[in-house]
C-alpha cells in the first residue's frame, strides 16, 4: 500500500498574490448584515479590520501591495501591519480559503 500523499504548505510571503477561490465567496450578507466568508461546510465571520483586508485581495495585487494599501491609509508601521496581514492570511491559505 502507498504512503499518502502530504500536501505541501504554501508559506505566504510578500510577493505572493492570492484570490479567493471558485468555490468561496466572500460577501456581504443582508440577513446577518455583516461580510462573510462562506466556503464548502465552513462560514467565517471576520471582523471589520479583517473585512477592511480582505476586500483588498483581488487576485492581482501582492501581499506587499496590500501591506502598502493598509501602511498608507492607516498611517501605521509598516512591518507592524505585515506581520499581521501575513498572519491573517497564513491562516486563510492554511484553511483552503485564500489561494495563491
Amino acid at each position: 500500500m502507498s504512503e499518502p500523499v502530504k500536501k505541501q504548505r504554501v508559506a505566504v510571503s510578500g510577493e505572493i498574490t492570492l484570490r479567493w477561490p471558485r468555490h468561496v465567496k466572500f460577501r456581504f450578507d443582508a440577513v446577518r448584515d455583516a461580510w462573510i466568508v462562506l466556503a464548502p461546510e465552513k462560514l467565517i465571520l471576520p471582523d471589520a479590520q479583517t473585512v477592511e483586508i480582505l476586500k483588498l485581495i483581488d487576485g492581482v495585487k501582492t501581499v506587499d501591495a496590500i501591506v502598502d494599501d493598509l501602511a498608507q491609509r492607516f498611517n501605521a508601521p509598516r512591518d507592524l501591519i505585515a506581520t499581521d496581514v501575513i498572519a491573517l492570511f497564513q491562516d486563510f491559505v492554511d484553511k483552503g480559503v485564500l489561494t495563491p
